[in-house]
């Protein structure tokens, strides 16, 4: 399922990052890669607060369509 379906606290892991050459490279720059773990922090109007090794990092909604959790 795609990150935006998420529940807040819950740990999931990365399961595919998918999305074109450069959306995928981008992402991954970010530390969303494959086996990570992953927590939604804050959801506001589909936009997306995450902690993903250590780090908090705000991802917008057509983004988070493309990490699967």
């Amino acid at each position: 399922m795609p990150l935006t379906m998420a529940t807040m606290g819950e740990v999931n892991k990365i399961v595919k990052v998918g999305g074109n050459e450069e959306t995928r490279r981008f992402l991954e720059n970010l530390g969303f890669i494959a086996g990570t773990e992953i927590t939604v922090v804050s959801s506001i109007g589909g936009n997306l607060i995450v902690n993903v090794k250590d780090s908090r990092i705000a991802v917008n909604e057509d983004m988070a369509r493309h990490i699967v959790i």
